[in-house]
């Protein structure tokens, strides 16, 4: 699940109200999601890197909110309010409208025939007379962000670019080009750079580099141009620097470019409708019966009573008069409406699970392990080359490892070799969790051949090798430092792996 950081006090100013740590724990509940933590940066940093990279970090109060994944629409500060505002019945659900400019014309993206070998999808959008305040320009950047680690997979499929229109000029043109023939400034760059030598610029900087792969082994790259020539991006790696928004944009122009289109467009509807609340004109069906919903859910309402349920889940319903028929309004912000069962689930959300009378199932049964199955694989038994070798103070000749051919991603290069990269990168992701951890995973690892490889993953004479009547079957020791420091920990670990197949 997505976890989405507020600030308590900014938070609360925009619900109107002040809540204890306890209430909001349970409005969270209520509404279907998970008070996850309630910390601060100067702890967050505090506990991942040391006291003393924390020293003048902020103290403010942030809430991390899980949220579910299929909820784009709540990935950030306003579609949290909006969300919760809505549910609590003090404000009406939005009906959102698209507006034409003034002028009457409207802007094009014109997209060409070569973007069809590189990234052939492209939607786009305009947010009119928008103002911001740092904040919710902090929070426009947030949402872009983590829309691109979720829904858009790393760039992979849909990379989001977000433009000053007022300092560029349409029609626009998403076209393809080789890498040497693009040449602009990119975004927080001081000069012109060629495409190729953008790529050759990034493959140090820790945010770009990761998305570098998805376009640098094309013959030719993904650009859009103004009608002046300017370029305004090179998805999904960067921006133009002529065309970067500022606090004081007031037209912003939105351009998604994908390698699948209905991913664009749910991120360009989840972007428009989050932030249009700031522009000057804010905001602007599935039918189903309410016996399937008291039917799905275990309970008995009037077809009025689930109208009202489902309004207050952002989806503006009414009876029909036909029987007990129900219309129900999809907006653009609910992409994850896709079934009668999914407004079932949000009839299920506004009612209150703890509302719903418990009762015994008419289908008694009794589970019990198959007998065919003694452990169940938890992780993939793929990894990237980076894991079982550089991380771990080791040369990939030296693994032993099973190569994939054309792999999909980079995580699924080669068949592991060891459980530890796996573990450390649990960890890795649980930094925020209390001390100590204690992780044990029993799965498959896969070897090439029976000859002995080099153990530099261990710090010098602290490792032992492990034997079993006679065969040796695994290791243990203290992590080399450079391991420890690749996988971002700031701890030192200790590790134990053996091989318990001879004992079965």
């Amino acid at each position: 699940m997505p976890t989405v950081g507020v600030k308590r006090d900014l938070l609360f100013q925009a619900l109107g109200r002040t809540y204890t740590d306890e209430e909001f724990d349970e409005l969270c509940f209520e509404f279907g999601l998970e008070l996850d933590e309630i910390t601060s940066e100067k702890e967050i940093i505090s506990r991942e890197q040391g006291d003393s990279k924390a020293s003048g970090a902020s103290d403010i109060i942030l809430y991390k909110i899980d949220v579910p994944a299929n909820r784009y629409d709540l990935l950030c500060l306003e579609g949290l309010v909006r969300g919760l505002q809505v549910f609590k019945n003090r404000i009406e659900e939005p009906r959102y409208r698209r507006v034409s400019p003034v002028s009457g014309e409207s802007q094009k993206l014109i997209i060409t025939k070569e973007t069809a070998a590189v990234r052939p999808y492209a939607v786009a959008a305009v947010l009119r007379n928008i103002t911001f305040t740092q904040q919710r320009y902090d929070s426009f950047i947030e949402l872009q962000e983590k829309l691109h680690q979720n829904i858009c997979r790393k760039r992979s499929l849909v990379a989001i670019g977000t433009h000053d229109l007022d300092a560029i000029s349409g029609p626009f043109t998403y076209t393809a080009k080789p890498p040497g023939d693009i040449s602009f400034k990119p975004l927080n760059q001081t000069k012109e750079y060629t495409a190729t030598q953008l790529m050759s610029l990034y493959k140090t900087d820790s945010h770009l580099r990761h998305y570098l792969h998805i376009i640098e082994d094309k013959p030719v790259y993904p650009v859009i141009y103004d009608s002046n020539g300017i370029v305004l991006s090179m998805p999904p790696i960067i921006n133009g620097d002529h065309s970067k928004i500022t606090l004081h944009t007031k037209n912003v122009f939105i351009e998604c470019t994908a390698t699948d289109v209905t991913k664009a467009k749910i991120v360009l509807d989840i972007i428009v409708t989050m932030f249009s609340e700031y522009c000057s004109q804010p905001f602007t069906k599935e039918k189903l019966s309410s016996e399937f919903i008291n039917r799905k859910v275990g309970i008995n309402e009037s077809t009025e009573k689930i109208a009202q349920l489902l309004t207050r889940m952002c989806l503006r319903s009414q009876a029909t008069g036909f029987g007990d028929e129900i219309e129900v309004e999809i907006p653009p912000t609910r992409s994850d409406i896709i079934h009668a069962c999914d407004i079932m689930e949000d009839a299920a959300i506004a009612y209150g699970f703890n509302n719903i009378i418990r009762t015994t199932p008419r289908t008694y049964t009794v589970a019990n392990q198959k007998c065919s199955v003694e452990f169940i694989p938890i992780s993939f038994p793929q990894c990237s080359q980076e894991d079982i070798a550089d991380k771990l103070g080791k040369k990939i000749s030296e693994t032993r490892a099973a190569h994939i051919s054309n792999p999909k991603t980079a995580e699924f290069q080669v068949a592991r070799t060891t459980l530890l990269p796996g573990l450390l990168k649990t960890i890795a992701a649980n930094r925020k969790m209390p001390l100590p951890l204690k992780l044990f995973e029993v799965s498959d690892v896969v070897l090439k051949d029976e000859t002995k490889g080099r153990h530099s993953t261990f710090f010098p004479g602290r490792c032992a090798e492990v034997f079993v009547r006679g065969k040796s079957v695994g290791r243990l020791g203290v992590l080399h430092p450079d391991v420890i420091s690749r996988f971002e920990l700031t701890m030192p670990c200790s590790a134990l792996e053996i091989d318990i197949e001879p004992f079965l």
